[in-house]
């Protein structure tokens, strides 16, 4: 009698705490509703309580130390005095508020039935029945796995933004022809500091002295170190392998492109997923059939049988398991230089049946190769060559680039030069030994008044050339052509693979190109691509992958380009480059860091081995709870066996979350 009262207050003082926190929530809603602040600090946090329960680290410890007293004394009543019990009551009733106040809310505010209240009846249930240890324990096991699960997950996010937010305590400053140890706190920009060979480059910076070979795989994804040498860049959060640079400091702490990858993926592990709202509603909607089988098992076995199947109620497990999922899996594609801006892109690519390229700088590199050098005088192939290497020596687009590669491949070496005019643009004037070279376009050995530029054979080059989007570098020597280089995109190595992979998946490949169709159909064709678009104007993409969605497409769009930035936004899931443009960047769900295509298939399988490992994670949940309920019916089983269920369930969901990492990390090894 005196523990049914106690229950009784305990289940009171519950609705009087929800009465008034749902009170100040509503006034709360009022006056978001009702003035021009959104959000009013201090007046909504009830409000995330209305719609699910959480619970802190500090409530969890508070309530871990009453439920295991609880547990004490009903161990000592069960064993050696039975009045001791009836002490582990109010100390359950106690720590059993927050569900209490959740359920009493749910039922009476939000006219529903949620899982808190399918929890609130087993330990009402337990106690009811004189299971006073099954309660106890199970409230301290309910509590201990929140804290499990609360360690992990914050574990998993440390883990997962931590190896970009690492700083050193301390950083040597060149000052003159001096090294000085100064607090890496006090750095300003355009400070010079020194690293050696097995330290981590702190900062964002340029080299302005000495060469090493920094790994950068943490950043870009990227299997190989890569020499850095004076002008190149370095990036905070690399390591250096081997040599020493002086390094001039361009970005420091939280500016640094690690520090901004940190913050991405930490707010990316906050989100809450359409997963987690999916795993809560699974979990809500078990409720009502459990209440109904418990009263049918009371009816037909009594109150113990009943309380033991409301307990086989495993769904709580999946609400708290599924986000822990995501997390990890998130963890392995940053591992692999796969940027998750906006981690619901994980869970719509396996729904993606249309992948749709952007053609230049996607599918094609910003680098261009020399395919042919038509040579209309007696001049050699490598003369001609060489008198364009020699103009172009010291320029750093692309074009110059590419002649000068092609001249090293030939081994032809430049010529000394002189007298260098520089039309922006169009091409360069240099004199060699006294003689004029000129480099550039058709407009500007025009405009140098260059002879020879109306025969016939230039003509169907320029014919063939526009025709297939190639472009032609002209070279005059002594205001005479004498030879055109023919340049052309050059294909990303990896773009013929990833085709395949999309294909043999059964997921259809477009391109779209502000191209002309011939060379746009011909990639297309070498790429085995299933559709192509050319001659597509930048507001035209946006609108293609539109057409493609309302024919009931889920479109994957990969591109580069500010121009590709609506059809970013557009598309269901969104894919870009590092390196690419800071607005396709900045709108794309997902970057790859190492600036090609090649963890494209990786992507797309980590995403399907999520929703995967979520299916299971369920099954985790379900077969226990079917198990118990049979069990019950079937075989006489009692709380207590239901309770060890509960605890296996949890345990192989936990596991199964983790497996992402544990895998990951073997295969690190």
């Amino acid at each position: 009698m005196i523990h049914a009262l106690i229950i009784a207050g305990g289940i009171a003082y519950a609705g009087y705490k929800s009465y008034k926190e749902n009170k100040s929530a509503a006034a709360a809603k009022y006056l978001q509703k009702n003035s021009d602040i959104s959000l009013i600090e201090g007046n909504l946090p009830a409000l995330e309580n209305i719609n699910t329960l959480k619970i802190t680290d500090s409530e969890i410890n508070h309530y871990l130390k009453i439920a295991s007293t609880a547990l004490g004394f009903s161990i000592f009543g069960a064993l050696w005095y039975q009045p001791f019990s009836l002490l582990s009551v109010p100390l359950l009733m106690y720590s059993a508020q927050p569900v209490f106040q959740d359920a009493f809310t749910s039922v009476i505010y939000e006219k529903t039935v949620r899982s808190s209240t399918v929890d609130s009846i087993i330990v009402v249930g337990a106690l009811g029945t004189h299971y006073f240890v099954a309660s106890s324990l199970a409230t301290l096991l309910f509590f201990l796995g929140n804290k499990l699960l609360l360690k992990t997950e914050d574990r998993s996010k440390k883990e997962l933004v931590s190896i970009f937010g690492r700083q050193p305590n301390s950083v040597w400053l060149l000052d003159g022809d001096v090294e000085i140890e100064i607090p890496f706190d006090t750095l300003q920009v355009g400070d010079v500091i020194v690293i050696q060979a097995g330290e981590m480059v702190p900062i964002d910076g340029t080299v302005v002295n000495g060469t090493a070979t920094i790994d950068q795989h943490v950043l870009t994804g990227e299997a190989q170190p890569v020499e850095k040498e004076e002008g190149d860049t370095v990036l905070a959060a690399t390591m250096v392998n081997s040599g020493k640079i002086f390094v001039r400091v361009d970005h420091a702490a939280k500016e640094t492109t690690a520090a901004k990858i940190a913050q991405i993926l930490q707010n990316t592990a906050d989100f809450k997923s359409s997963i987690e709202v999916k795993a809560t509603q699974f979990s809500d909607s078990m409720a009502i059939p459990s209440v109904i089988l418990g009263g049918c098992t009371w009816a037909a076995l009594g109150p113990v049988s009943a309380t033991a199947v409301i307990s086989c109620n495993f769904s709580l497990n999946a609400r708290m398991i599924s986000p822990l999922s995501v997390l990890n899996f998130l963890e392995v594609a940053s591992a692999l230089g796969i940027l998750v801006k906006d981690g619901r892109c994980l869970e719509l690519l396996p729904d993606v049946d249309t992948i749709v390229f952007d053609k230049t700088g996607t599918l094609t590199s910003d680098e261009l190769h020399i395919e042919k050098v038509h040579v209309l005088d007696a001049l050699s192939v490598d003369t001609v060559v060489q008198y364009a290497a020699t103009a172009e020596h010291k320029q750093s687009h692309p074009v110059a680039k590419a002649i000068i590669k092609y001249a090293k491949d030939l081994q032809v070496t430049s010529l000394s030069f002189e007298n260098a005019h520089y039309d922006i643009g169009s091409g360069i004037k240099v004199q060699i030994d006294f003689n004029t070279v000129h480099v550039g376009s058709d407009r500007f050995m025009k405009n140098e008044a260059i002879t020879n530029l109306d025969g016939d054979e230039i003509k169907k080059i320029q014919h063939h050339c526009q025709e297939n989007g190639y472009m032609l570098v002209y070279v005059a020597f002594n205001k005479k052509l004498v030879g055109v280089i023919e340049l052309h995109v050059t294909i990303r190595p990896e773009a013929k693979k990833i085709i395949a992979f999309f294909k043999s998946k059964g997921i259809t490949t477009y391109i779209i190109s502000g191209d002309h169709e011939s060379p746009t159909a011909r990639l297309a064709q070498e790429l085995g691509v299933d559709k192509y678009h050319s001659k597509i104007l930048p507001q035209d993409k946006a609108r293609i992958i539109q057409e493609l969605q309302a024919q009931g497409k889920s479109v994957c769009f990969v591109g580069d380009g500010i121009n590709d930035t609506v059809a970013l936004k557009t598309s269901n899931v969104s894919v870009s480059i590092q390196g690419a443009s800071t607005a396709a960047i900045d709108t794309a769900g997902i970057v790859l860091m190492d600036g090609t295509l090649n963890h494209l298939p990786a992507l797309f399988d980590i995403a399907e081995e999520m929703h995967k490992n979520i299916d299971t994670g369920f099954k985790t949940v379900l077969i226990p709870g079917v198990v118990g309920i049979a069990g019950v019916l079937l075989f006489d089983f009692k709380i207590y066996a239901t309770l060890v269920l509960y605890m296996l369930s949890l345990g192989a969901g936990t596991f199964n979350a983790m497996l992402p990492v544990l895998q990951n990390r073997k295969d690190e090894k």
